[in-house]
């Protein structure tokens, strides 16, 4: 592997820096003198992915193949690392993604290196119009640990995160379980109780998945599961921050409310992501439209039909809705997803060597990536 020092300026101090990488990890980090208006950061980490660019983690679709074009169309974007995610669907199918995306990770070097795990999303979730979001009614069912124990079988212990509704009876063993066992647990399109929400906090959930999202349009003033995710300072929420998913004042007062601290980005793409706007027939959601602005919607209705831009994007767009600054914005995107996948995401001497280089006006604009300290060639 090629020793190589990259320059650039500090998004959190606008001032040049250079980083000398061996190995590929980053043997230093020093001022420079050298000017330039290219910036640099940790790569971006994007824990929900449902799939990008014409391809998918779920479903038929899914193949070896389409899971390598992801992670490379990712790289492309500046991801060095995501976290596949598996929504609900049949045990068989979604057991199925499970293990093709172990195969991708097993064949391709770029795979293993880009996903630390995969995230399940449901299939123990609200079955309640509005906070099932599009996850099919028929396949939601109440946790099982002999099921999740399939889950890992199938795909050698991949499984990282899984997103649950805790209103089932048996939702704090299972956290407790899911925990003890090393695996992140996120509560998303759930309608439970406050009590129930600190009862599954008091077992060991940590995260909130798209918060505002998955959510019913209709809530009481006071007493609703947003509320309580947001009081609890122990929770970890992920946000769209795409201009769609959550008006411009939903997403500053939650953020705020959270903190920078407890609060990342997430694209929760789904495989129209990066393609050309037009209308399109999909398997979930029928005949969608996706408009030049990433906004993807029923054919004829308002009503969002997933997500299309990519987290590089959001973060232009995070920046304008909360008014924070870049450095803050790209930690949401860094180092606070980072915590929960071993550290990544942060510019250290001695660390791994995932490195964006960018232009900044109001968008980022990726010029180069390096994942492992090895340059991504880039189309």
């Amino acid at each position: 592997m090629r020793d190589e020092v990259i320059v650039g300026r500090d998004p959190a101090t606008g001032r040049s820096m250079h980083l000398r990488i061996e190995d590929g990890r980053i043997a230093s980090m020093e001022p420079s003198d050298e000017a330039g208006d290219l910036w640099l950061s940790a790569g971006l980490i994007d824990l929900q992915v449902n799939g990008y660019a014409g391809l998918d983690f779920n479903g038929p679709a899914c193949t070896v193949e389409s899971v390598i074009g992801i992670v490379d169309a990712l790289l492309a974007t500046g991801v060095t690392c995501l976290a596949p995610t598996v929504i609900t669907a049949s045990e068989t199918m979604m057991t199925r993604s499970l293990k093709i995306v172990a195969e991708a990770r097993r064949l391709h070097p770029s795979a293993a290196a880009c996903i630390p795990f995969v995230h399940v999303e449901g299939p123990h979730i609200s079955p309640l119009d509005g906070y099932r979001g599009a996850h099919p009614e028929e396949h939601v069912r109440p946790p099982s640990l002999d099921e999740f124990g399939r889950w890992q079988q199938a795909s050698g212990g991949l499984v990282g995160i899984v997103t649950m509704s805790p209103h089932f009876h048996e939702s704090g063993q299972y956290i407790a379980n899911l925990v003890a066992r090393g695996v992140h647990v996120s509560l998303g399109h759930t309608h439970a109780t406050a009590e129930q929400i600190q009862c599954a906090v008091d077992a060991g959930a940590r995260l909130s998945t798209h918060l505002g999202n998955g959510i019913s349009a209709f809530l009481p003033r006071h007493s609703n599961p947003m509320w309580s995710q947001l009081a609890d300072d122990r929770l970890t929420a992920s946000f769209i921050a795409d201009g769609h998913h959550l008006p411009q004042e939903t997403l500053k007062a939650m953020t705020q409310a959270k903190g920078i601290e407890r609060s990342f980005l997430v694209s929760d793409t789904v495989a129209l992501a990066g393609m050309t706007a037009g209308l399109y027939a999909t398997p979930v959601g029928g005949n969608v439209e996706l408009s030049p602005d990433g906004r993807l919607s029923l054919q004829g209705s308002p009503a969002l039909a997933g997500a299309t831009v990519p987290l590089a994007q959001c973060i232009g767009r995070a920046i304008r809705m909360t008014g924070r600054s870049l450095g803050d914005v790209l930690r949401m995107a860094t180092e606070i997803p980072g915590r929960f996948v071993g550290g990544r995401g942060q510019l250290l001497a001695g660390g791994r060597a995932d490195i964006i280089r960018f232009r900044w006006t109001d968008e980022l604009a990726v010029e180069d990536v390096w994942l492992a300290g090895t340059r991504v060639q880039r189309s």
